[in-house]
């Protein structure tokens, strides 16, 4: 899927250790530049990720993603994970 809007939110850093290592994310979002704008919340997964992508707050994007959803005792999670960034 993809969306494009102006990045209005840069969210900070989380890490953390899983059974697979350490691991760290950052949160986007994204809004349409439309009469009604829509907001898209999106992960980038990984250091070298958020690095290479190196989104910044008031850049125009188009971000191409994969929604995810996971369960954990019962209770359901989602995400909108990032695997390509084009600059507008």
């Amino acid at each position: 899927m993809e969306f494009t809007g102006k990045v209005i939110v840069v969210l900070p850093i989380k890490s953390g250790t899983s059974q697979k290592g350490e691991w760290k994310s950052q949160q986007y979002v994204l809004e349409t530049e439309e009469q009604y704008p829509k907001r898209l919340l999106v992960d980038v997964l990984g250091d070298d990720k958020i690095n290479q992508f190196a989104i910044k707050e008031g850049e125009k994007l188009t971000v191409h993603f994969d929604p995810y959803a996971n369960e954990h005792d019962g209770k359901w999670f989602g995400s909108n994970r990032v695997w390509n960034v084009l600059r507008v």
